[in-house]
């Protein structure tokens, strides 16, 4: 039984950026791992990351996210650098070729397998920059150990 779709989130005022992937020619519970991985992190963190995972679900999803920046430059009020993964997944798309494979069983017999297909879908969003950049440090006030108390808070056994 596959695993139930996730829901896009409500739309809401953020601005959202999408780009899909339909029909890639792997299997969605190989791909759903690493779509795990990249959910909710930075766009430039994400691609970073697929670029040293050796599977074949990274390079897909690493021109998937690829795109939907792009999709995003296109508007002109944005910056790249402030674009994460508010939202991906991995559903099952048809059977290749919409048909049963099959290879040799024991004993003369066929034996049925299914090629399958993955559809992607992405959206990216836009975080708001911290403005006002960093906040000043607090200076560490002096504590006075209280009475009756010695070193670390702890009573003293003796006492």
């Amino acid at each position: 039984m596959p695993p139930p779709r996730r829901r896009q989130p409500a739309d809401s005022d953020e601005k959202t950026y999408r780009a899909r992937l339909r029909f890639a020619p792997i299997a969605s519970r190989k791909a759903r791992p690493i779509v795990d991985l990249v959910r909710g992190q930075n766009v430039n963190v994400a691609l970073e990351q697929l670029r040293y995972i050796n599977r074949r679900s990274a390079r897909m999803l690493a021109g998937l996210i690829e795109s939907a920046m792009a999709n995003a430059g296109q508007d002109g009020t944005i910056d790249v650098k402030d674009l994460y993964v508010k939202y991906i997944v991995a559903n099952e798309g048809p059977l290749k070729q919409r048909r049963l494979r099959f290879r040799p069983g024991p004993q003369g017999r066929a034996m049925p397998f299914r090629k399958r297909m993955t559809h992607f879908e992405l959206l990216l969003g836009v975080k708001e920059s911290k403005k006002g950049g960093r906040r000043p440090r607090r200076k560490k006030e002096e504590t006075k150990p209280e009475a009756g108390k010695g070193e670390g808070g702890k009573k003293e056994a003796g006492a």
